[in-house]
C-alpha cells in the first residue's frame, strides 16, 4: 500500500480582514459603558437683607425770643376804689406799644412765622435795669427791645456786658453816644439828623448866602445848633454864612441892615420855649411884611398847640418830623381797624410805634438773624416813618429818616 502525505493549504493574505471583522462585531454586541453624568452643584444666592428705612431726626425749629421791657410800673398804679383814669396814666404809654407790638408779631404769625415774646416791666427806675440785665431769660432772648427812658437803658446797658445781641432803644431819641455800645439799634433819630436834614435841604433846595439863627440864651439850645453848623458848613464848604443873633423881647432890628427885600431871608429858631417863641414869632411876623422870611423850627413845636397855625403859615414855616401819621392812608386805617377789633380801644401814638417796630422787627427775625448785622440793606415804610438805618463807629445802628412839613392850607404837609 502506497501511502500518500497530505499537503495543508496555503494561508491568504487577507487573513487580517477576517479579525477586524471579528472585532467590530464583537464589540457591536458588546454592552456600552457611558461615564456618570454628576449634577453640578447650584451655587446658592446670597439673601439680600430687607433697606432698611432711615428716618431722619427731625431738626427742631427755632423760635425767636423777644424780650419786651417797658415801663408799666405795676407797682405804682392805684388800684384802690378811689383811682381814675388819671392814676393809670404812667402805665399808658407802655399799654399802648405792647398791644401794638404784639398785634404786629400776630400779622406776621397769621402769616406763618413763629415767635415767643416775654413781656418785663422796668418799673421806670435804674434799679430794675440792672435786674433784668442779669435776668437769664433776657439775656438768651434773640434781641431786646427797651428799656424805654435814657436812664433805664444806661442802668441796663452798665450790666449787660458779654452780649453780643440786638438792643433796641424803641422810643427816646436820645443820642446813642451816651450808650456807647455797638448792639444798640436806636430807632427814633436823634435831634442832630433833624438839624442835619434841615441843612441839607436848605443847601439843596434854596442855597442862599447867609442864614440866620435866633437863639433865646438857653444853652440846651446848642444839641440843635452844633450839629446844624456842622452840616451846613459841609455841605455848603463854608460858602453859605450862619449869622447868630440872642434875641431879646422880641428885638431884631439888628439884622434889618443884612436882610433882602427881593429874596428870601431864611431863619433857623432853634427854641422851645413858649414865652420865647411867643413874642419872636410876632416879630417874624411883622419883619415879613418887608422883608420875605422862610422859617425853619425845632421838630417839638409840632406839639405845641399856642402856636398858630395861621401865623406859622405866613412865616413859610418848616418843621422836620420822625414820627407824624398820616391818618388818611389806606394802611393807617387798617391797622386802626385791626386794632379796635382786637383790643377794643382806639390806638394812641405809642401803639402806632409799636406795630411799625415790632413789624420791622419780627420781619428780620422770622428771616434771618443774619440781616440785624446789615440793617443798612433793610429798609422799611412805616405808619409813622421810614427806617434807614446807618451804622456808627461805637454806637451801634441809627435810624436817620427825617421828613420836613411846611404849613398849606393851614394844615402840615409833607414837602417831599
Amino acid at each position: 500500500m502506497i501511502s500518500v502525505r497530505s499537503h495543508r493549504l496555503q494561508s491568504s493574505g487577507n487573513k487580517w480582514i477576517v479579525f477586524a471583522l471579528a472585532g467590530f462585531i464583537l464589540g457591536a454586541c458588546s454592552p456600552k459603558i457611558r461615564p456618570t453624568e454628576r449634577p453640578v452643584p447650584k451655587t446658592p444666592e446670597a439673601k439680600v437683607p430687607p433697606a432698611v428705612k432711615v428716618i431722619p431726626k427731625a431738626v427742631p425749629v427755632h423760635t425767636p425770643v423777644v424780650s419786651l421791657i417797658l415801663p408799666f410800673e405795676l407797682d405804682k398804679i392805684d388800684f384802690t376804689s378811689t383811682a381814675n383814669r388819671n392814676n393809670l396814666s404812667k402805665a399808658d404809654l407802655a399799654v399802648d406799644y405792647y398791644q401794638g407790638f404784639k398785634l404786629a408779631l400776630d400779622s406776621l404769625a397769621a402769616k406763618g412765622a413763629n415767635f415767643k415774646l416775654q413781656v418785663y416791666d422796668s418799673n421806670g427806675d435804674g434799679s430794675q435795669g440792672h435786674s433784668l440785665a442779669g435776668n437769664p431769660k433776657v439775656r438768651n432772648s434773640d434781641i431786646i427791645v427797651g428799656p424805654v427812658f435814657p436812664e433805664g437803658m444806661k442802668a441796663f446797658m452798665a450790666s449787660l456786658s458779654g452780649i453780643n445781641k440786638p438792643i433796641i432803644s424803641p422810643l427816646s431819641p436820645a443820642s446813642p453816644l451816651e450808650f456807647k455800645n455797638s448792639n444798640l439799634v436806636t430807632i427814633i433819630p436823634p435831634l442832630e439828623y433833624h438839624a442835619w436834614r434841615v441843612a441839607q435841604y436848605i443847601k439843596q433846595e434854596m442855597d442862599p448866602v447867609k442864614v440866620f439863627v435866633l437863639r433865646s440864651g438857653f444853652s440846651d439850645e446848642n444839641k440843635y445848633l452844633i450839629p446844624f453848623r456842622k452840616a451846613i458848613d459841609s455841605l455848603s464848604k463854608k460858602r453859605i454864612r450862619v449869622i447868630y443873633l440872642t434875641v431879646s423881647k422880641g428885638n431884631l432890628d439888628a439884622l434889618l441892615p443884612q436882610l433882602s427885600t427881593t429874596s428870601e431871608n431864611i431863619f433857623v429858631v432853634p427854641a422851645t420855649d413858649q414865652a420865647f417863641l411867643t413874642v419872636t414869632l410876632a416879630a417874624l411876623d411883622k419883619l415879613n411884611q418887608t422883608y420875605p422870611v422862610t422859617l425853619f423850627g425845632h421838630p417839638n413845636w409840632l406839639k405845641a398847640s399856642y402856636l398858630q397855625a395861621s401865623l406859622l403859615q405866613r412865616l413859610k414855616t418848616h418843621i422836620t418830623s420822625s414820627d407824624r401819621v398820616d391818618y388818611r392812608a389806606v394802611e393807617t386805617n387798617k391797622f386802626i381797624k385791626a386794632y379796635r377789633k382786637a383790643f377794643h380801644l382806639e390806638p394812641g401814638e405809642y401803639a402806632i410805634k409799636g406795630f411799625d417796630e415790632g413789624y420791622y422787627l419780627g420781619s428780620l427775625l422770622s428771616a434771618n438773624n443774619d440781616l440785624f448785622k446789615q440793617l443798612d440793606k433793610s429798609g422799611y415804610e412805616g405808619l409813622h416813618n421810614q427806617f434807614t438805618f446807618v451804622k456808627t463807629a461805637n454806637a451801634g445802628w441809627v435810624n436817620t429818616h427825617v421828613s420836613i412839613y411846611q404849613y398849606q392850607n393851614f394844615e402840615l404837609k409833607p414837602i417831599e
